[in-house]
C-alpha cells in the first residue's frame, strides 16, 4: 500500500495557507489598511531631490508681495518637484455602441448538354449501364450563404478625485506620479490607485490635472473585504475554469 508523501502533504498545506492568508486579514474583523510608510510617495517626500535654486533669495524678494517665489501671495504653487502633491481628477463618462450586420448569398449553376454530337452520345450509350446516357454530359451546381451579426454596447461612468505625489522627475522634465487612497466602510475596504506621467505645463493653476492628460495612466478602483470575497469564485473553481477544455 502506497504511503502518502510527507513532503507533498506539507507543500499542499503551505499552498492552501498562502491562498487563504489574503482572507485571514479580515476574518471576523474589518480589513486592515495598507501601510503608508516606505511607499514610493513616502520615499519621494523624504528625499525630494536637488533644489531648483542654488542661491538663496534676497530678503527684499521674500518680503515683497509681488515676488515670484512659491511661498508668496501670487507665487506659482503647482507641484513640480519630487515629493510635491497634486490632485488628479478622474471623470469618465463614456458610451460606445457598435452594431454590424453582414449578409452574403451566392448561387451558381452550370449545365452542358450534347444530345447530338456526330452520333457519339448514342454510340457511347450502348457501352454504358442501363439507364445511363451521355445526352446530358455535364451538370454542376453550387450554393453558399453567409450571415453575420455583432453588436457592442458599453457604458462607463466614474467620478473620483485623489491626491497624487510626484515620485520622480525624468530627465526630460516629465513628472512620474503615484497616488493611493483607501476608504473603509464597516467590513469593506475600497482602494483607489493612480500612476502615470504628466507634463508640468498640463497642471492647472489649481494644482489639478485630469486623467486624460496622464500618459501611461493606470487607474485601479476596487476593494477587499467580506463582500468582495463572497462575490469572487473560489480558487478551486478558478483553477478548473482555466484548465478544463470544456
Amino acid at each position: 500500500m502506497h504511503k502518502p508523501n510527507f513532503k507533498s502533504f506539507v507543500g499542499l498545506t503551505a499552498i492552501l495557507a498562502m491562498t487563504a492568508c489574503g482572507r485571514m486579514d479580515h476574518l471576523g474583523k474589518a480589513p486592515s489598511f495598507s501601510s503608508n510608510t516606505e511607499t514610493p510617495e513616502h520615499v519621494a517626500m523624504l528625499m525630494p531631490g536637488l533644489p531648483l535654486q542654488t542661491q538663496p533669495q534676497r530678503s527684499v524678494d521674500q518680503a515683497s508681495l509681488w515676488s515670484g517665489g512659491r511661498q508668496s501671495l501670487l507665487g506659482d504653487r503647482r507641484a513640480v518637484r519630487k515629493g510635491d502633491i497634486m490632485t488628479v481628477v478622474i471623470e469618465i463618462d463614456e458610451k460606445a455602441e457598435i452594431s454590424n450586420d453582414t449578409q452574403r448569398s451566392r448561387l451558381g449553376e452550370e449545365s452542358m448538354k450534347v444530345p447530338n454530337l456526330l452520333g457519339l452520345p448514342q454510340r457511347l450509350d450502348e457501352s454504358l449501364p442501363e439507364g445511363a446516357s451521355m445526352a446530358q454530359a455535364v451538370g454542376l451546381g453550387s450554393s453558399s450563404a453567409t450571415k453575420g451579426k455583432g453588436s457592442v454596447k458599453r457604458n462607463e461612468k466614474l467620478t473620483l478625485r485623489v491626491a497624487a505625489t510626484i515620485v520622480d522627475v525624468l530627465p526630460n522634465g516629465v513628472l512620474a506620479i503615484s497616488g493611493t487612497q483607501e476608504l473603509r466602510v464597516n467590513f469593506e475596504l475600497r482602494e483607489l490607485l493612480v500612476t502615470g506621467y504628466v507634463r508640468p505645463e498640463d497642471i492647472s493653476r489649481q494644482n489639478e490635472i485630469t486623467y486624460d492628460k496622464i500618459a501611461s495612466a493606470r487607474v485601479s478602483y476596487g476593494g477587499r473585504g467580506q463582500i468582495t470575497d463572497v462575490q469572487q469564485p473560489r480558487y478551486g473553481q478558478q483553477i478548473l475554469d482555466t484548465v478544463l477544455p470544456f
